[in-house]
């Protein structure tokens, strides 16, 4: 797989170390990969506007001016399939990662121990982008990239996809559709099933994706829906 990769540290010495411990998990699983060096915001985001063809982000959260929680945010809002990665510090944005729907959130320092099994879920991630479902409308055939998809809700005989580009509508049973799905899917109610990297944040009544819609959760559901959201992380 040819991956282009951006690591964004304000410390030269941090960019340095992750990006010889890159290689070789690169060449370990066959991949290409283009790796790329920042220092800051400024500089990633002069890039991104460019070309958006990052694959995955390394991304330090406190670095001077815009930090990068501030850069995932920016890049979520435009992307939902670049594959975001803390690296930091700091625990107290933990919980902002859910918010962009990061991959995962490491705690420096970091080794390819740690590192590794991250970098493989992300390339597996980009590679199930190619997977798509075909949504049959009255006008036109869609189809649509499994990984687009925010959640999908039953109406009577029809299922609504809400996707992060909008909302398509097909004849078709629930349980029909989901068979095409896979185990990053969780049914929350007889009426709907999430994607689960894009639930932001859960309570015991309802679930609110990323998007800002609430998705119901049905009367103890809590916590096979927290457990599942575990896993998944």
């Amino acid at each position: 797989m040819n991956l282009k990769i951006a690591i964004c540290d304000d410390d030269a010495a941090q960019r340095t170390y992750l990006h010889d411990i890159l290689i070789p998990w690169s060449q370990r699983n066959r991949h290409l990969i283009e790796i790329k060096e920042y220092e800051g915001a400024k500089q990633f985001l002069f890039d991104y506007e460019a070309e958006k063809d990052f694959d995955i982000l390394l991304l330090d959260i406190e670095m001077p001016g815009m930090n990068g929680i501030d850069i995932a945010k920016h890049v979520r809002s435009e992307n939902a399939a670049v594959q975001i990665i803390f690296i930091t510090g700091f625990y107290e944005y933990f919980s902002d990662g859910f918010d962009v729907s990061a991959l995962h959130y490491l705690i420096k320092p970091v080794d390819g121990a740690k590192l590794y099994p991250v970098l493989d879920k992300a390339a597996n991630n980009l590679a199930y982008r190619q997977r798509s479902v075909l949504i049959t409308t009255p006008d036109v055939d869609i189809k649509v990239s499994l990984a687009d998809i925010c959640y999908i809700e039953s109406e009577n005989v029809y299922v609504n996809v809400h996707t992060l580009q909008g909302v398509y509508r097909t004849r078709i049973s629930l349980a029909k559709f989901t068979e095409q799905l896979d185990g990053t899917f969780f049914k929350v109610h007889r009426s709907y099933v999430v994607a689960l990297k894009y639930v932001k944040r859960i309570s015991r009544g309802d679930i609110t994706m990323i998007n800002g819609d609430t998705v119901p959760i049905s009367r103890g559901m809590y916590d096979a829906v927290h457990a599942a959201l575990i896993k998944y992380l």
